[in-house]
């Protein structure tokens, strides 16, 4: 790559991923307001009433969106020396989705339903006011999560585990009445129950079944506490890790470096 290349492509980089300058922010605001246009049009046109009087200029616009976000898209890819990263990155997938329902709509009917998943790129507005502690904390708790999934998912088995058990035990002692008629149908009771939503479309009304019930609804208070315990120790520990910077990767797209970083740890290029 010649430096002329270079040189634009920077330049671009500096406008599309980052807003601490007047054209980055312009374009980031731009962008945001075509995202809420776009909303609102596919919002408007599920109206019947609406779609019926404007349905054409509804689908004029949105095809005008789609070409614009396209464009985007690609000036993203452009603008770094490793756009595969940022294809496969949290952002990128959402700016792939916020275009793709339309084009899908061309052989698929009631694609563009889909196309509201644009909302989800609102996210982008935390860059543009310099909310970087807003969009830090995002993947604080994102980080949170990912470490205690598999603890998580250890203790979500064991109360499937234990719902499909008390689920069978109530349709045993119902003897397949009072809306327990299958082992299924009580399997939803007891859900609803342990959750405590409590639905009330099924109840026991033999004196085992409420005396089961009543035990099942005290057990529920202290399972859905269990996995705000572990998150809450995740975050703790989390917490304790280094502090980390909001910086843009020019070669990849990626943040979240440290703060002392002189060099991107995902792909090596200069901070």
């Amino acid at each position: 790559m010649n430096g002329k290349d270079k040189t634009w492509r920077l330049r671009l980089h500096e406008i599309i991923y980052e807003s601490n300058t007047a054209a980055g922010k312009a374009f980031d605001v731009s962008l945001l307001v075509l995202i809420i246009a776009s909303i609102v049009i596919v919002m408007l046109d599920s109206i019947e009433r609406w779609h019926n009087l404007y349905g054409p200029l509804f689908s004029q616009l949105e095809w005008l969106f789609t070409f614009v976000f396209t464009i985007e898209y690609i000036l993203r890819l452009i603008s770094i020396e490793k756009p595969w990263k940022y294809v496969f990155s949290f952002l990128g997938i959402i700016d792939l989705l916020a275009i793709i329902p339309s084009y899908l709509s061309i052989i698929y009917t009631g694609g563009q339903s889909l196309l509201v998943f644009r909302a989800l790129r609102l996210l982008r507005i935390f860059r543009i006011f310099k909310l970087t502690h807003f969009l830090s904390e995002m993947k604080f708790l994102g980080v949170a999560i990912r470490g205690s999934l598999t603890k998580i998912s250890i203790f979500m088995t064991v109360v499937l585990t234990l719902v499909i058990i008390l689920g069978s035990l109530m349709y045993l002692i119902e003897k397949g009445e009072n809306g327990f008629s299958n082992i299924p149908e009580s399997i939803y009771w007891a859900i609803v129950t342990i959750t405590t939503v409590g639905y009330g479309d099924i109840s026991p009304a033999t004196p085992l079944g409420k005396f089961v019930a009543s035990i099942i609804m005290l057990m529920g208070y202290g399972i859905i506490a269990v996995p705000t315990g572990i998150l809450t120790n995740e975050i703790a520990l989390q917490a304790r890790k280094k502090e980390q910077k909001n910086e843009v990767c020019p070669g990849c797209g990626k943040e979240g470096h440290d703060v002392d970083a002189k060099h991107c740890k995902n792909c090596g290029a200069l901070l």
